[in-house]
């Protein structure tokens, strides 16, 4: 993951209770199609675990993977790709009462 992200989960690990039972998903994007993306979402996914959220992957009307990956800059179908885990996401925490 981007060190940026890295620092941001290191740095607020204080906040780690206030996240418990939230839900969280991942996405990623590269500069190359084998830029180790699933990788780069995993370890997003191992973060969120150990902060206590609930995780969602992709519907499978999207990828059906663990989330929303591209490579560069996203073009129209990575963009909805990426709005239905969005909207995943929000009805999940809609059912959770988050």
């Amino acid at each position: 993951m981007a060190a940026q992200l890295k620092a941001v989960l290191d740095d607020f690990i204080g906040t780690r209770r206030k996240m418990e039972g939230k839900i969280g998903a991942a996405f990623a994007t590269s500069g190359d199609p084998t830029g180790g993306k699933e990788t780069t979402m995993m370890g997003i996914i191992q973060a969120l675990l150990i902060y206590g959220m609930v995780i969602t992957g992709d519907p499978l009307s999207a990828t059906g993977h663990y989330g929303t990956a591209c490579v560069g800059s996203p073009d129209e179908t990575a963009r909805e790709n990426a709005r239905k885990p969005g909207a995943r996401v929000a009805t999940l925490a809609l059912k959770l009462g988050d």
